[in-house]
């Protein structure tokens, strides 16, 4: 049986390493539909009330923003971030190639 867009971006985003994070174009690219990163937030914000084992805080823009933090209550995505050791600033990932994880590279 064939996994769906949304099956197959959950699974790729379930392996985001603690302490790492990835884009949602690399997401994309990594599931074959390069030019999808769009896709990906919808998948990821469909889940948003059943993310327990999909550590979508893990997944921001290509520059490092993290601009699905607005479907987290309050600062819950830079906490998330934070207390994995990655560093942000106003809602940025400072040095987002040191956290930056390839998973068409780890697959």
């Amino acid at each position: 049986m064939t996994k769906s867009f949304y099956e197959e971006v959950y699974e790729i985003t379930r392996q985001v390493p603690k302490g790492k994070v990835t884009t949602y174009g690399l997401i994309a690219k990594a599931i074959g539909s390069a030019g999808a990163a769009r896709m990906v937030g919808w998948a990821l914000n469909a889940q948003k009330s059943h993310l327990g084992d999909i550590p979508a805080h893990r997944v921001v823009n290509r520059k490092g923003l993290l601009t699905g933090s607005k479907y987290f209550p309050g600062d819950n995505m830079v906490e998330l971030l934070l207390n994995e050791g990655i560093e942000i600033e106003e809602k940025q990932i400072i040095n987002l190639d040191k956290y930056l994880w390839d998973p068409s590279q780890n697959i």
